[in-house]
C-alpha cells in the first residue's frame, strides 16, 4: 500500500560516510566566471593577489563604496557593471523554474572514490576521498550548461553514488543520486555517468547518498555560474562548513542508533576543509586574502553532519544575495545562520584597516554539540598585512536558536490559496524508541521509519508496473500534473526529544507558506501566500511544524528528508513519486539503469561483508 501522508509519522535516517577523490578536467574558459582552470585553492585557503587570470572583468575592477545594482534591461549583457545580466534576455529576473538557456555546451568531469587516510585538523583518520582530496574537486559550469559526471568506485567495501544536492534535475530524475530510489548503488570497480541540464544557477555541492557515507569525505562543492543581483570584484568560490569526527561515521551512526543519548559530539569543525586540531598543536588555519576596497563573493554552505553553524567575519557585515539556489532581495547581517545542507552567497567588502580578522564558524548551541566549538575559524587577511599574525579582532554579538533567515526572493511568485483546505497533506514526525537486544532509535513520519532497498529501488518498482510498495518506502504519489501540493510537516507534542531539523527536498525547491513552535493553530490567513521563502532546504523548528508548498511539474521519485545524517539514517525520511506514468519517458535509455543493478547486485550477493542495517539513505 503507498505510505498516507495523512497518518501519524516519526522518522529517523543515517548517513554514512565517503571519501570522493575528482579530477578535474582541462575545461575551457567559457564566460567571465570560475572556471575549472583559475579555480585557484584547496583545503580552505583563498587567495586573491590580483585579478583573476582568466577574468578580464577583474582586471581594473571599480572600488566602489556600493554594492547594489539598477534593475536589468532587456537584452543587457553580464560585464563587471552589469552582474545581474547574463545573455540572450536572460537575467536576474528570469524565473528558473519557467525557463532557462540552453547553452548547447557540455561541461564533463571525471571522479573517483577511494580509501585513503587524511588529517585535515592534523589528526590522520580514514576517509573516502574524491580524487585523494577532501572536499572533492569544486565542479563548475554555466548556466543552460550539460552537466556529465562519470563516477567510479574504487573503495574497498562499500557501494556509493552522488546526489547534486539543490540540483532540480529538470526532467532528470535518473541523475539524482539517490541510492534506493533512482539507482542502485555503483558496485566497486563500476562506473555510472549522471548527466544533466544546469538549469538554476548559484552555489551548491554534490555528496554520497550511501548511509552516512558523505561525513566520511565524500563531497565537493558545485558552482554554476549566472547573473548576480549585486556589484563583486571577484569570486572566492566555496566555502564548506562542516563538523568533523576522528571516528569513522559508519561505525558513530551505528552507535547512534541503539543510544538514547543522542548523535555523538563532533571533535572538530572545519572551514573548506582545514583546522587546527582541538589542542592547537596540529593542522593549521585557513586564508582569504583580500585587498582593500574590494568587494568578494563567497559561496558559503554547511555541508556538515549535525551542527547549525552561524558564520561571521569579525569587522564586516556580509550582504546575502541568495539563499540556496534562489536570488534574494540583498540585505546586511553580521551573522548567517545555516542548517545543515543550506547555502548563503554573500558580499564581503574589504573596507576596514588593513589587518588579520577572525573568521568564525560558530555551532549554533541550541541544537549543537562540538568540542572545540568557540575555535572554529579562519583568517580573512588584508594584503599587506603581517603575514604570520594572528588576528586580535573581535566577535560580532550573535543569537543562537537554528532558526532560518528571513529571505525574501528576488524574483516574486504568488503560491495558489484557493485550494490549501481541501488539499494540505499532513506529515506527522515523531521518534520512536524501542528495545531489540538494547534501544533502537527511530524517527518516524506518520508512524512509518523509511528504510529502502539498495537493490530494488522505486523506480524499479514504476518499470516494472509493481504499485505493491512496501510501507516502509514512506511513498507519498503525486498524480495531477502542474498541480500544486501542500504539506504541513508537524511534530508530534510531547515527544521527549525535540530538535530542529534541516529539511531537504529533491527535484523542486519549495514555497514556506509558514513555520513556527508548537501544533499549527489551523489559520490559512495566517499563511504567506505572496512570494513566500523559497529554497530546497528549510528548518523544522525544534518541537514545531513547516508548511511547504510545491507544483508537481517534475516528474520522478524525489526523496524529502532531513539532512543530519544520523536522522536520515535513523528513518526521516519519505520521498513523493510524482506523475509515475511519466517516469520512463523521461529516462529513456533504461539500459543503464539496469546494467548498473545487475552489477550492484552481482556484487552485493556474494557475501559482503557490510550489509544494509539502516536507512539505506
Amino acid at each position: 500500500m503507498p505510505f498516507s501522508p495523512r497518518l501519524s509519522i516519526c522518522l529517523l535516517a543515517f548517513c554514512s560516510h565517503i571519501v570522493f577523490a575528482l579530477s578535474i578536467p582541462n575545461v575551457k574558459d567559457r564566460t567571465p566566471h570560475l572556471s575549472p582552470r583559475n579555480y585557484g585553492f584547496r583545503f580552505g585557503n583563498l587567495s586573491w593577489g590580483g585579478a583573476e587570470p582568466s577574468d578580464p572583468l577583474a582586471q581594473g575592477a571599480e572600488r566602489l563604496d556600493d554594492i547594489s545594482l539598477p534593475a536589468p534591461e532587456d537584452g543587457c549583457l553580464f560585464s563587471k557593471d552589469a552582474r545581474n545580466c547574463w545573455r540572450d534576455n536572460f537575467n536576474i529576473d528570469t524565473d528558473f523554474d519557467e525557463r532557462f538557456p540552453t547553452t548547447g555546451k557540455t561541461v564533463t568531469y571525471n571522479l573517483e572514490i577511494t580509501n585513503t587516510t587524511m588529517a585535515p585538523d592534523g589528526i590522520e583518520r580514514v576517509v573516502m576521498a574524491v580524487n585523494g582530496q577532501y572536499p572533492g574537486p569544486t565542479l563548475i559550469a554555466d548556466w543552460g550548461d550539460t552537466m556529465v559526471i562519470n563516477v567510479k568506485n574504487s573503495l574497498d567495501h562499500n557501494g556509493t553514488g552522488l546526489h547534486f544536492h539543490g540540483l532540480r534535475q529538470y526532467k532528470s530524475n535518473g541523475a539524482d543520486g539517490a541510492n534506493g530510489i533512482t539507482e542502485c548503488p555503483i558496485a566497486p570497480g563500476e562506473t555510472k555517468t549522471y548527466t544533466f541540464q544546469c538549469t538554476q544557477h548559484g552555489s551548491s555541492w554534490y555528496h554520497s547518498h550511501y548511509s552516512v557515507q558523505y561525513s566520511d569525505g565524500v563531497l565537493g562543492g558545485i558552482i554554476i555560474n549566472g547573473p548576480a543581483d549585486a556589484h563583486y570584484d571577484h569570486d572566492l568560490g566555496v566555502y564548506m562548513l562542516s563538523d568533523w569526527y576522528h571516528t569513522p561515521m559508519f561505525e558513530l551512526a551505528e552507535a547512534a542508533r541503539h543510544s538514547t543519548r543522542g548523535p555523538p559530539k563532533a571533535d572538530n569543525g572545519l572551514i573548506n576543509g582545514t583546522m587546527k586540531s582541538p589542542d592547537g598543536s596540529l593542522g593549521a588555519y585557513g586564508q582569504i586574502h583580500v585587498k582593500k576596497g574590494l568587494r568578494y563573493r563567497i559561496r558559503v554552505m554547511n555541508v556538515g553532519t549535525n551542527d547549525h553553524y552561524l558564520f561571521s567575519v569579525d569587522g564586516h557585515n556580509l550582504t546575502v544575495i541568495a539563499s540556496d539556489f534562489v536570488p534574494v532581495v540583498p540585505f546586511s547581517a553580521s551573522s548567517i545562520s545555516l542548517g545543515v545542507g543550506q547555502r548563503y552567497d554573500v558580499i564581503l567588502i574589504a573596507d576596514q584597516d588593513i589587518d588579520n580578522y577572525w573568521i568564525r564558524s560558530d555551532p549554533d548551541s541550541a541544537c549543537s554539540v562540538n568540542g572545540n566549538a568557540g575555535n572554529i575559524k579562519a583568517i580573512l587577511s588584508y594584503d599587506t598585512a603581517p603575514a604570520d599574525a594572528q588576528p586580535n579582532s573581535t566577535r560580532h554579538s550573535i543569537s543562537s536558536g537554528c532558526k532560518d533567515m528571513a529571505v525574501v526572493p528576488r524574483v516574486a511568485n504568488t503560491v495558489p490559496s484557493d485550494r490549501f483546505a481541501d488539499a494540505v497533506q499532513s506529515l506527522a514526525m515523531s521518534v520512536n524508541i524501542t528495545q531489540q537486544n538494547g534501544p533502537l532509535v527511530q524517527w518516524y513520519i506518520n508512524g512509518s521509519a523509511m528504510e529502502v532497498d539498495w537493490s530494488y529501488p522505486t523506480v524499479q518498482y514504476v518499470l516494472d508496473g509493481n504499485t505493491s510498495y512496501p510501507r516502509e518506502l514512506n511513498l507519498v504519489q503525486l498524480d495531477e500534473a502542474d498541480q500544486w501540493y501542500y504539506f504541513v510537516i508537524q511534530t508530534v507534542q510531547g515527544l521527549r526529544v525535540n530538535l530542529p531539523h534541516p529539511i531537504h527536498l529533491h527535484g523542486h525547491d519549495f514555497y514556506i507558506l509558514g513555520a513556527g513552535p508548537g501544533e499549527w493553530d489551523g489559520n490559512i490567513d495566517g499563511l504567506q501566500f505572496d512570494n513566500p521563502p523559497r529554497r530546497d532546504t528549510a528548518m523544522l523548528p525544534a518541537g514545531g511544524y513547516l508548511i511547504l508548498a510545491f507544483p508537481a511539474d517534475n516528474p520522478g521519485a524525489w526523496l524529502m528528508h532531513c539532512h543530519i545524517p544520523f536522522h536520515v539514517q535513523q528513518g526521516f525520511g519519505l520521498q513523493f513519486l510524482e506523475r509515475p506514468d511519466e517516469i520512463e519517458g523521461v529516462m529513456g535509455d533504461t539500459s543503464p539503469f539496469y546494467n548498473e543493478c545487475a552489477a550492484w547486485k552481482d556484487y552485493y550477493g556474494g557475501g559482503q561483508a557490510f550489509q544494509q542495517s539502516d536507512s539505506g539513505l
